[in-house]
């Protein structure tokens, strides 16, 4: 058989077991040819394709994003294959492998690559080197890459393939996996051992704490007065969550949740605190000041965790971190201990048997107050006079009054945001990226719903939430998806928008647009920069008001326009009832997102610059960040 043939089939031959049930680790396949994989995976895709699914995207990243979006989704338990062809295509890739590896999902990038037998060279859309001819587009995902390899001969393709479901299927090294083969060795016949297609069952097995880890993590919460639990993403792929509700409850422990962990626990738990850090609530930052004990339940610690740093008592404050990554025990001077969260809870639990912490009456005073903040910012409303956003002292009223006759709205986007959370189905999945709406979710969406609540934060990609839809949506056909997003990564890339009417699969659109990168406005302006590149402004200087309406209509999608909270609870339920993808576009006013609770963010501050805001924030930056922690 061919090269490609031999993938596909081995593709088909792929199980994973986890807890005692075996499935198909290679859900499918996601496709854009071109003239390097056409004739080769093209090929044998049409002739024999076995259980996996076919989809063709409109953009190679777009429709790798939606391939780590479905693992993400499935938990890491079942990944998507994504093949291009070579040059543009394949450079594609490199922001979504990026996604991948800065969020450790694993997803399968099968890039074509330049003729290994060098007959034609240079083929269309190679690029070359002086210094060397074997150096192609691919190269660059090298970097971006959990594995990489480069096929040029048939009989490599088995050590390869091995080596990298390997990679696939490890917890704590899960990541994109890259496999470039050459497009003439695609379609090259070779005589392949029968056995090497033989089933093959990936072993999830759970780890569990030694018992000199399990002995310091009981001795060191027990001496703590007021642990705080901080669930990442780790704790919501082990499926942890029963156990974290029963620890807290036994201990009187509150908990607080990374951008990846939201959702393991519900929102309505009595010792959730919600978001912690930059993007972080009130009651979670409070906790987290507070607490002398930090146990870290599959976190990166990433500095929106961490609020640079700044966020812990480092110097009062101990840390046990549980993670399967030996990397991510050792962070923040932590005890290690390098186990399966949902095993190394259940051992801690028996552990802890009697033990109580001595936060009192201050989770529920945390908690209460928090949600009157939330209540409040439900109800924030519009003034063509007097009126005081989120963001302060940054838009003038004339500005705001601008935006207001410009984009035709007076809506507020935090009082959007909790209506709308009011009104889609109780077990809905919500997607956010990138922008201010990471926050706003972090701090404000509530669900119940096991992973209902869908952040790629780790990279934080301005054009993943669409595709990521298509992702979710085919990992969960069954619950309605909803991609939240700004209208500055909607003209990212949306693409896949048009792959998703194409293949019948619905997701429903919620474009919040405030004419502008309304994140980084805020940040720009905080540090005494004038606004400046961040607002869409037409070369005559006026707000641009783009009818993304039209633009959704003219794909085929259902698409309704939102001025008024009662238009979007309309819009809501009635995109309930369509069979197609919908788009509810949402004109929301700027400065009238969330701002920061008890956080502060590192960043490259300008030390020297001929502005006196900006010389006078740089200072209170620079302040600032003598407090926080060094490494």
């Amino acid at each position: 058989m061919t090269t490609a043939q031999a993938l596909i089939r081995f593709l088909n031959q792929q199980y994973i077991w986890v807890d005692g049930r075996e499935m198909p680790f290679v859900a499918g396949v996601f496709d854009i040819f071109g003239h390097g994989n056409v004739l080769g995976i093209g090929q044998a895709l049409v002739e024999d394709p076995g259980h996996l699914r076919v989809v063709h995207g409109k953009n190679e990243q777009g429709m790798a994003h939606a391939a780590v979006a479905y693992a993400k989704q499935k938990l890491r338990r079942q990944i998507w294959a994504v093949t291009t062809s070579v040059g543009p295509g394949s450079a594609n890739l490199v922001t979504a492998a990026a996604t991948a590896l800065a969020n450790n999902l694993p997803v399968l990038l099968l890039p074509s690559d330049t003729f290994a037998t060098r007959q034609p060279d240079p083929v269309l859309q190679q690029v070359e080197h002086e210094h060397s001819i074997g150096i192609t587009t691919n190269d660059a995902l090298r970097a971006v890459s959990r594995y990489w390899d480069r096929i040029t001969r048939p009989e490599q393709l088995m050590s390869s393939l091995i080596r990298a479901f390997e990679v696939l299927t490890n917890p704590a090294l899960a990541g994109p996996v890259t496999l470039c083969i050459s497009q003439d060795v695609q379609g090259e016949a070779y005589d392949f051992d029968a056995r090497f297609f033989d089933r093959r069952v990936h072993y999830l097995d759970r780890r569990p704490p030694t018992e000199r880890e399990l002995q310091s993590a009981t001795a060191l919460i027990r001496a703590s007065a007021r642990p705080l639990l901080v669930i990442g993403g780790g704790a919501k792929y082990s499926e942890a969550a029963d156990e974290i509700v029963r620890l807290a409850e036994a201990c009187h422990i509150p908990v607080a949740e990374t951008q990846a962990g939201k959702s393991t626990v519900p929102a309505s738990f009595r010792y959730n605190l919600g978001g912690i850090g930059i993007t972080g609530t009130q009651a979670a930052n409070e906790a987290a000041r507070e607490a002398d004990l930090i146990v870290g339940v599959g976190t990166r610690y990433t500095d929106f965790t961490t609020s640079s740093k700044t966020a812990f008592d480092f110097e009062g404050a101990r840390f046990l971190n549980i993670n399967v990554s030996r990397m991510q025990a050792y962070k923040l001077d932590g005890v290690q201990m390098v186990a399966d969260a949902k095993v190394a809870l259940v051992e801690l639990i028996k552990q802890l048997d009697g033990y109580q912490s001595q936060w009192g009456d201050r989770i529920d005073e945390l908690k209460s107050r928090w949600l009157a903040e939330r209540e409040r910012l439900s109800h924030v409303t519009f003034a063509r006079e007097g009126f005081r956003p989120e963001i302060e002292g940054q838009f003038t009223q004339a500005e705001l009054n601008e935006y207001a006759d410009a984009l035709g709205t007076e809506l507020t986007q935090t009082a959007v945001l909790l209506a709308l959370n009011e009104v889609v189905p109780a077990d809905a999945i919500v997607i956010g990226a990138a922008g201010s709406l990471p926050g706003d979710m972090q701090r404000l969406w509530h669900t119940d719903a096991p992973s209902g609540y869908h952040m790629e934060y780790g990279y934080s990609c301005m054009g993943y939430e669409i595709a990521a839809a298509l992702g979710v949506k085919l990992a969960e056909p069954d619950r309605e998806v909803y991609a939240l997003i700004g209208d500055g990564s909607f003209l990212m890339l949306h693409s896949e928008l048009v792959t998703a009417l194409q293949d019948g699969v619905k997701i429903n659109v919620v474009l919040f647009d405030n004419a502008g990168y309304g994140c980084i406005s805020n940040l720009q302006m905080e540090y005494g920069i004038d606004s400046f590149g961040c607002e869409f402004r037409d070369h005559s200087g006026r707000v641009m008001n783009i009818d993304y309406v039209k633009i959704a209509e003219g794909y085929g999608a259902k698409a309704y326009r939102v001025r008024t909270i009662e238009q979007l609870r309309q819009a809501v339920e009635d995109g309930k009832c369509q069979s197609i993808s919908t788009l509810i576009e949402i004109k929301v006013l700027p400065k009238t997102m969330t701002k920061g609770y008890l956080s502060w963010w590192n960043l490259g501050v300008p030390q020297v610059a001929k502005s006196p805001r900006v010389q006078k924030a740089a200072e209170r930056h620079y302040e600032r960040l003598k407090a926080a922690k060094a490494y």
